[in-house]
């Protein structure tokens, strides 16, 4: 007990999470990384008794050969994006930070390195505080309330809980609408040439919209104000929802429902950019890069044209530090 005694309390731990990756783009791999995903009742709430046959009976004996596939076009020869950005960013922070009391870690929701295995280090080194940053910017239950179901699941081992403080999204922050503003002026040079700007979010079932999950509301939010910084026309931009599955109603408009109809009526260059993924991954850089530039010339139109996320990028650093100096406050000493 000596060892937690001494100075234990000025210990911080900064734990970044986000969704998470396959450890490679195999069907072995994406069969483990589903079977965690699609068990979450964050993410599928469906009757469980039915729900586990559906999943073990069929899904994961047919949809880990196609994501692998899919998995595969976005690879690199450092691995996954999404798991190369998340990395950097904690590197990054860890210069940023240079009070030897804190410690930043990265724990993925699914997948490796783990949120266990983070907050297990921190328990290895008697940290006294953890302050967690989902990057998920608009909050919802299938991505920060998953994300703090995880963290209690493994508080519930653990004879002795630390203080936690939990960061609940960031959708209307100044700093972080000027960033993705920023990031679409590299992108266009002259925002009043963009035909159509596709603002994207990640899908969910309607029905948590009507059981009060607030999400449909961040992202409207975040997507009226990056137009009102644009100073684009009503014309010019519009909302869409992406990565939908199954049969239910999701949120609407669906993305791709847009990309057609925007070819069909004779846009020649779309713009599209997700502001709800803080790094590049599968639902950025497969399914809008590749399936929707497709979609869209397939149907009329002439380029698809992306826009990044703000990954590692300095501006996307600043926020996060800002984020979590704001959040620190009173702790640090």
């Amino acid at each position: 007990m000596q060892d937690f005694e001494q100075g234990f309390s000025n210990k911080i731990g900064i734990l970044i999470t986000n969704l998470g990756t396959p450890d490679a783009p195999d069907k072995k791999s994406l069969k483990k990384y589903l079977r965690q995903f699609l068990s979450d009742r964050r993410v599928v709430d469906y009757n469980p008794f039915l729900w586990k046959i559906i999943l073990y009976g069929i899904i994961l004996n047919i949809r880990p050969k196609r994501s692998a596939r899919l998995y595969k076009s976005i690879w690199t020869e450092e691995g996954s994006p999404l798991l190369k950005n998340m990395n950097e960013i904690v590197t990054g922070l860890d210069r940023l930070f240079t009070n030897k009391n804190v410690t930043i870690r990265l724990g993925m929701r699914y997948g490796n390195p783990s949120i266990e295995s983070a907050l297990e280090t921190f328990k290895k080194n008697n940290v006294y505080k953890i302050l967690v940053l989902p990057l998920y910017p608009q909050a919802g239950s299938p991505t920060n309330s998953s994300t703090l179901d995880e963290i209690s699941n493994v508080f519930s081992k653990w004879p002795w809980v630390p203080s936690l403080r939990f960061v609940n999204g960031y959708h209307d922050r100044e700093d972080y609408i000027a960033a993705l503003s920023k990031s679409i002026i590299l992108s266009v040079s002259d925002t009043s040439t963009i035909e159509k700007l596709i603002i994207s979010f990640h899908g969910m079932p309607f029905r948590y919209l009507k059981e009060g999950d607030p999400y449909y509301c961040f992202c409207h939010k975040t997507a009226r104000l990056l137009a009102n910084k644009l100073k684009l026309k009503s014309e010019q931009y519009s909302l869409a929802f992406q990565s939908r599955f199954g049969r239910e109603e999701w949120l609407k408009p669906y993305i791709d429902e847009e990309i057609v109809k925007y070819a069909k009526n004779g846009i020649k260059k779309l713009h599209v950019i997700s502001p709800g993924f803080s790094v590049d991954c599968l639902e950025t850089l497969e399914e809008i890069k590749i399936q929707y530039n497709k979609l869209f010339k397939e149907n009329g139109g002439e380029e698809l044209a992306y826009i990044p996320c703000l990954n590692s990028s300095d501006e996307h650093l600043d926020i996060i530090k800002g984020i979590l100096d704001e959040n620190l406050n009173g702790w640090l000493t």
